[in-house]
């Protein structure tokens, strides 16, 4: 019977077949013990001398990275932080290469970026995709669970949603187009239609990396929400930030393990998040000795990392300055320097995670901080029409994928996720 080696506790006792490839061996003169993969989990194989001579002088031979179908007895082993091995009885090489060129010694980042393709095979990079993958599984869990439709929005578009951000600019047929920026205006006009919806999708930033928070190439969950104000979504924020580390402690616990994950912090994480305002916020950091940071700056990564320390759960920064915040945020009644809108910060110095807004449902108001923004206001005749024809109060924010991967997987650099190398965003422990 073939399994998968995730499978292998529900065959105890039993004799099973797995495809699976060798990440590693060790052995004496009487046992070889092989470290099995098969892109569901790790198992131990031991293959006994004394059981089978013919069979021991095969394994001993074996080459990392060689494929094969494996025979054996699943057996359950404490010692193992899996649970369970198998004592092989049978194999049926598939290819038995030489020269694998990330060997078990230890290599610069450098190296493994270039050999990207192949480093995702390992252990330390098999958990983070693995915890990215139920990122994804619980984000369309949590929002189908909670009434949202998904919508897919353009890749190629006309507008900008980050009017300072530098754009990658092409050409559709003989009009001028830009790689996505965010799903975030096309998401509105779907909670225009459906009330609640989300995009997922890839978003790009024409602008070079300074830090291993910034990427050129990544991934967004953008809720948009009609009749929702900015305090409704910063409760839905909270409620779905909880939800995904709830669920990766649940069903992540080995690679959480794998990766050396410390735990302790996200055990904490549960809502109310607390708040504090954006001139709050630089108060702190003057009491904390930064002068190099007055109001209407931006925060950079210390001045993120300080606030954050402050707190043991993220924390939201409120009311950031009109100024240098996007030009579809509301603006704040109470203060009309500043705008409804928040970033939330992770702690452990991860920084941002999801920015949000109340958006701007007037029409004139809108069309005004088009202008003011020196966009050009025919690109954004379509979004105008969202405040012509029924508009209603209504909020969104995005989350980054990968900066959430980086904090929950505790891995401290962001470099890319696709499995080639020297592409444009990494992502490595």
């Amino acid at each position: 019977m073939k399994i998968s080696i995730n499978q292998a506790p529900k065959y105890t006792g039993q004799e099973v077949t797995i495809g699976c490839w060798l990440l590693q061996k060790r052995g004496s003169g009487k046992l070889q013990f092989l470290q099995l993969r098969d892109g569901t989990g790790f198992m131990q194989g031991v293959v006994v001398k004394a059981n089978d001579e013919e069979l021991f002088t095969a394994a001993k031979g074996l080459h990392q990275e060689a494929s094969m179908y494996v025979t054996g007895t699943i057996k359950e082993d404490e010692r193992s932080s899996f649970g369970y091995e198998m004592e092989v009885s049978g194999l049926e090489i598939i290819q038995n290469n030489e020269g694998y060129p990330i060997t078990p010694k230890e290599h610069g980042p450098e190296f493994l970026l270039d050999n990207r393709h192949l480093w995702l095979r390992s252990r330390k990079q098999h958990a983070v995709m693995n915890i990215r993958n139920q990122i994804i599984k619980s984000t369309y869990d949590f929002y189908f669970d909670n009434g949202f439709k998904k919508i897919d929005s353009p890749i190629l578009t006309s507008s900008s949603p980050e009017g300072t951000t530098e754009l990658f600019h092409t050409k559709y047929f003989d009009e001028d187009a830009y790689l996505s920026q965010s799903g975030q205006l096309y998401a509105e006009a779907g909670a225009m239609a459906h009330g609640k919806v989300f995009t997922f999708g890839p978003t790009f930033r024409a602008e070079k990396s300074k830090t291993r928070r910034h990427l050129i190439e990544f991934w967004m969950i953008e809720p948009e929400m009609a009749f929702y104000n900015h305090e409704d979504s910063l409760v839905v924020q909270e409620q779905y930030v909880e939800y995904l580390v709830k669920n990766v402690l649940e069903h992540c616990k080995l690679d959480l393990e794998a990766l050396g994950r410390d735990t302790t912090a996200l055990e904490k994480i549960k809502a109310p998040f607390p708040r504090i305002s954006y001139t709050e916020a630089i108060d702190l950091l003057h009491e904390k000795g930064f002068d190099d940071i007055e109001w209407g700056d931006d925060f950079g990564s210390p001045h993120e990392t300080e606030i954050a320390n402050s707190f043991e759960k993220p924390v939201f920064i409120v009311n950031y300055p009109k100024a240098i915040k996007s030009f579809y945020m509301s603006s704040n009644p109470e203060d009309p320097r500043t705008v409804l809108c928040a970033d939330l910060i992770a702690p452990e110095g991860y920084g941002e995670i999801i920015g949000g807004s109340e958006r701007i449902s007037d029409y004139d108001e809108l069309k005004a901080r088009i202008v003011e923004s020196g966009l050009d206001v025919e690109a954004y005749e379509w979004y105008l029409d969202l405040r012509k024809y029924g508009s209603v109060p209504h909020s969104g924010f995005g989350l980054g994928l990968e900066r959430a991967v980086a904090w929950f997987s505790g891995v401290q650099h962001v470099r890319e996720t696709a499995p080639f190398p020297r592409l444009l965003n990494r992502l490595y422990p």
